[in-house]
């Protein structure tokens, strides 16, 4: 493994038991293994069946490719923004949504930390620079709610930063509905032995080992901070202009194929066909309700 993700095993505390996890035992403990799928507000027993998933998947992108063309012709610009705590399922929904698109006109805007000149600048600013243009469909993995959540969680800014940051935004995203671009926030929402799990598996893989820092295992203690910044962030922020869907996540087949149906029952876009979108489970996708 890179030497900078070099993690010496952590102490966890769930539901007033605290476990001793070694992150580097290939085998996943059966506390986390038990419940990872269930753990949460997670509905489901069991993962929807791989081959269903598939068949599913390809007949909903093959509606975003259709989405596309009818952007080229009308202009029409499309904005997703993705949200969710580590190892929620951002980037894998992201790129089932843009796996057939055309690429000249769907681009993933994933920024890093901010520069010297960024930190000196209106907060939203560098992410507007990165907003679509005519025909455009954009999505952000992670978004300017990072101020938000992991900011303050982590001491990342002030008090002040980040009680102004929530006054500010409802008003920052009325411009962008006024503006008329077609705008959906999703919030990806996993159980604790969930998160757990997709961290054990990041670590014993050599194509994803890469996802998983020193500042994930950090964050591990903090979860019940993360779970009230998420809470008043959503309680702040959920618009009539610019709503929340939360979707949970546990499952990434269930939480990709809905949170796909939204967007394309949102758009009034040329040839839709219905039948092929399906319905929305609404056990798995909704209002910021949904984790009540």
């Amino acid at each position: 493994m890179p030497e900078e993700t070099d993690i010496a095993a952590v102490e966890i505390k769930i539901d007033g038991k605290v476990h001793v996890w070694d992150i580097d035992d290939p085998v996943l403990p059966d506390w986390i293994d038990a419940k990872a799928l269930s753990s949460g507000k997670y509905p489901y027993k069991k993962k929807l069946d791989d081959e269903e998933y598939q068949e599913t998947l390809e007949r909903l992108q093959e509606e975003l490719v259709k989405v596309q063309f009818w952007q080229q012709k009308s202009g029409a610009r499309v904005m997703g923004l993705f949200e969710g705590r580590d190892a929620a399922g951002k980037g894998g929904a992201i790129q089932s949504i843009m796996s057939y698109m055309n690429p000249r006109t769907a681009r993933v805007v994933a920024l890093t930390k901010p520069t010297e000149t960024e930190l000196g600048q209106w907060y939203y600013q560098r992410y507007i620079s990165t907003f679509p243009t005519r025909g455009e469909f954009v999505n952000f993995d992670r978004s300017w709610y990072n101020r938000a959540g992991v900011e303050p969680v982590m001491g990342f800014c002030t008090p002040e930063q980040y009680e102004k940051f929530l006054r500010n935004t409802p008003r920052f995203e009325k411009l962008i509905a006024d503006e008329g671009i077609h705008f959906f926030k999703f919030y990806i929402d996993i159980g604790r032995e969930m998160q757990l799990k997709r961290f054990h598996d990041r670590r014993h893989s050599k194509l994803k080992s890469w996802k998983l820092s020193p500042m994930d295992i950090a964050a591990l203690n903090k979860w019940d901070d993360y779970s009230e910044k998420r809470d008043r962030m959503l309680k702040e922020t959920h618009t009539d202009h610019a709503p929340w869907t939360v979707v949970l996540g546990n499952d990434k087949r269930r939480a990709r194929l809905n949170m796909i149906r939204h967007i394309l029952d949102a758009l009034d876009y040329e040839d839709k066909d219905k039948k092929a979108i399906g319905a929305i489970d609404h056990k798995v996708i909704g209002k910021p309700g949904i984790l009540k």
